[in-house]
């Protein structure tokens, strides 16, 4: 009886640790947190609110063949739908026959999407190929049809102000797409801020030791005895790709620092960031590789959804999830001061900060002369 329990409590111990996925969601704090502040809260000169990118806005694992998703984004709403053959189409969720909302109560019909009040039918393309109870021609009548991708288990739509087509591509990561990387779990937040403060945190170095440098058990352990150390080691716009403006990279290294003395724990991480809103960061840990991935997507103009991923060799799982669960701790305390702060459209900058405003500069360039501003976006119904 003793080794049966033990068997149990074995097998589930290695289901803990290897098989069962994170899901680590805050949403509901914001939601109040927001209430509260919001309306008194000093906005600033804010850049554009939807840069123009690549925007994750559901993960492949939501989206089962023959379904139809509703989501509201970047001052959208999208009927996101596979078809039975797994090809993911993004086309505007109302029709334009009598404005129904396609996305609910809509119906995949082989390649196409059924209205649910007069079941005309769209394609991926945004095409009608069917109205039925009419002789018109169909191919008269569309929607709008957005470019959209999946990949590495995350689905994008393409957002552009002046409507251009896609910029640069997404790649896949080898690893995730071969299975040698296994998935962890994932987090969700909601933020209160301009899109631009979350990805600018990682040219902000020195906010690394002051915010993240404290051990979570800073209350209980003098920082002297146990803290985290981070050191950025560069930011650059990235090389190696083809659209070289839209790609940057910053390297940096952590470890755990103990009596002031001794450093634990190490590992050097290097953060991709692709496009505006999404950013790979790849960890080279003293046990094995770990990789998260981050995508940002505006719900409202000055309300974030951010949400991570992380990926790692099936062995290294309960190191995967201890460094996650320390992220997503991490990652809270940034949005303790996100959700107060206002965009500081000229700041004052001393020599070590050379790195923001290299940012800024490059950032600046997913912004065109249609892009829309905060002033704009509120005439329209939120």
């Amino acid at each position: 009886m003793i080794k049966w329990v033990i068997g149990v409590l074995a097998g589930f111990l290695v289901y803990i640790l290897f098989f069962r996925k994170i899901n680590y969601v805050q949403t509901s704090k914001y939601v109040i947190e927001r209430g509260k502040y919001f309306k008194r809260r000093k906005i600033g000169d804010l850049p554009p609110v939807y840069p123009n990118g690549w925007f994750g806005i559901l993960e492949s694992s939501e989206l089962a063949k023959g379904q139809v998703k509703h989501v509201s984004a970047l001052g959208e709403n999208f009927a996101v739908f596979r078809t039975q053959k797994g090809k993911v189409s993004i086309v505007d969720a109302y029709c334009p026959h009598l404005g129904a909302n396609m996305a609910e109560g809509g119906k995949v019909k082989g390649d196409c999407i059924e209205c649910p009040f007069h079941h005309w039918t769209f394609n991926g393309e945004g095409k009608c190929k069917s109205i039925p109870y009419s002789k018109t021609d169909p191919s008269r009548m569309e929607t709008r049809a957005w470019n959209c991708r999946e990949v590495n288990g995350i689905i994008f739509v393409w957002y552009h102000a002046e409507l251009s087509d896609p910029e640069w591509e997404l790649e896949p990561i080898p690893q995730i797409s071969d299975g040698s990387w296994r998935f962890q779990g994932r987090n969700d937040f909601h933020v209160s801020c301009h899109i631009q403060d979350i990805p600018e945190n990682g040219a902000d170095w020195a906010h690394l030791n002051a915010v993240h440098g404290p051990a979570k058990i800073k209350k209980t352990i003098p920082s002297k005895i146990i803290r985290h150390s981070w050191t950025g080691t560069g930011w650059r716009c990235h090389q190696s790709l083809k659209y070289i403006d839209d790609f940057s990279a910053i390297n940096l290294h952590h470890s755990l620092v103990l009596f002031e003395k001794w450093s634990i724990i190490n590992m050097n991480v290097k953060v991709e960031q692709i496009g505006p809103a999404y950013v790979e960061l790849f960890l080279d840990t003293t046990f094995g590789p770990v990789c998260i991935l981050q995508t940002v997507t505006p719900l409202e103009p000055l309300k974030q959804r951010v949400t991570h991923y992380v990926y790692s060799p099936l062995l290294l799982s309960p190191y995967a999830k201890i460094i996650f669960w320390g992220e997503s701790f991490m990652f809270e305390r940034d949005i303790a001061v996100w959700n107060y702060k206002k965009y500081q459209k000229n700041p004052k900058l001393v020599k070590e900060d050379h790195t923001i405003s290299s940012y800024r500069k490059w950032y600046s360039n997913f912004y065109t002369n249609n892009s829309p501003t905060y002033q704009s976006t509120q005439s329209l119904d939120w």
